[in-house]
């Protein structure tokens, strides 16, 4: 299959919006849709990480086919596809660790330990099941996680116990966390984390919901008429979710609901049609070509989206890491954008976006030099 420009490019609006929320200016003065929501709902920040694991799954299932025709033995693939999750929950846990070292209350959880765990539920699933098993599996994975979740009597932080209490650090999910990472969580919490255990279980249906999207595409007649189907496909998911947040559990990004799961999912398809349309069906191939150029910042980011998230996290807690003067690097950087006669805010997201086009500078060179890093 000839490679899919769109899905570069639609990897790359994931990673740049994702470096843009986790590197404000200032964390006390964000536009709302560039912070997370509070707890239940949802905002534009909320939606960054499923498109990175909708993403994620399409390029598995692309790159599973390329690999089985050519002769890969699905086992050895397997094996492949867990090495490199290994290589990115290491990459992840080194991040934590950075710069301290300190193992005894070093957070194990995170974003590439997410996508690392994901990675290695989706893998057999993707290289030995069919479509229809896949979304079988997903429903056993959705099942497993909601049934503790509303129905296991678990202590709370107070050790009152109660089943199916959906808040902060109560929930059947946080409860295991605290068993098996006592010590380990996210620090701002410290009783839940919101890359827990449980809720790496539908987290995991996002990036099969890609594999599924994928392994269509691969068969799917090029054009607009594919397009509109994953747009139709997007719609109907969006309306999912919202019934699943009114009947079953809320759309909760902290807590991966199943309404959360479907609702994103049902965003990531509508947003990559949205790309699709413009770089790989439109009918003429003068607009694909312009599409094609217009979108290139973003297609270079995709072409090393782990790298280059991960060298941004490293960078962001290296600034906040070097004192010069009694202040951190990150305040000196920022100083002068604080300075400026405009709303705090405003000087908050240029920093962001300055964070963002340094990251592109290293993007690009990678790109020029055509290298590429897979893991």
């Amino acid at each position: 299959m000839q490679r899919l420009a769109s899905l570069d490019a639609f990897r790359g609006f994931a990673i740049a919006s994702m470096m843009v929320v986790n590197n404000p200016g200032d964390w006390g003065h964000l536009y709302a849709p560039l912070a997370h929501a509070p707890w239940n709902g949802w905002t534009f920040t909320d939606l960054v990480f499923p498109l990175f694991l909708f993403a994620a799954g399409m390029s598995m299932a692309i790159s599973v086919e390329r690999r089985l025709r050519a002769g890969t033995e699905p086992s050895r693939l397997v094996r492949s596809i867990a090495r490199r999750a290994a290589v990115i929950f290491l990459v992840g846990l080194a991040l934590n660790l950075f710069p301290t070292f300190d193992f005894a209350t070093v957070r194990i959880p995170g974003v590439l330990q997410r996508i690392a765990l994901c990675v290695v539920i989706a893998a057999p699933l993707a290289v030995y099941a069919s479509s229809k098993a896949v979304g079988l599996w997903i429903a056993v994975l959705l099942a497993a996680y909601t049934i503790p979740m509303l129905l296991v009597p678990v202590p709370g932080p107070d050790g009152v116990v109660a089943a199916g209490v959906l808040e902060p650090g109560r929930d059947f999910g946080a409860w295991l966390d605290r068993r098996l990472l006592s010590g380990h969580l996210w620090a701002q919490s410290r009783t839940w984390d919101p890359e827990g255990l449980v809720s790496t279980l539908p987290a995991a249906c996002s990036l099969l919901f890609g594999v599924l999207t994928g392994r269509w595409l691969l068969t799917a007649r090029p054009g607009l008429g594919t397009t509109a189907a994953m747009l139709a496909a997007g719609v109907a998911a969006l309306v999912v979710g919202l019934v699943l947040d009114a009947v079953l559990m809320p759309i909760n990004k902290s807590l991966w609901t199943p309404a959360y799961c479907v609702f994103m999912t049902g965003w990531s398809l509508a947003v990559f049609a949205a790309f699709h349309a413009a770089m790989d069906a439109a009918p003429s191939t003068t607009l694909r070509a312009n599409a094609t150029r217009i979108l290139l910042p973003l297609t270079i980011f995709g072409m090393n989206a782990l790298f280059i998230f991960a060298l941004s996290g490293f960078v962001a807690r290296l600034l906040a890491t070097i004192h010069i003067g009694g202040s951190t690097l990150k305040e000196q950087l920022y100083a002068p954008l604080a300075a400026l006669p405009i709303a705090p805010e405003n000087a908050s997201l240029l920093f962001a976006i300055a964070f963002g086009l340094a990251m592109f500078a290293v993007a690009w060179a990678m790109w020029k030099k055509q290298w590429f890093v897979k893991a």
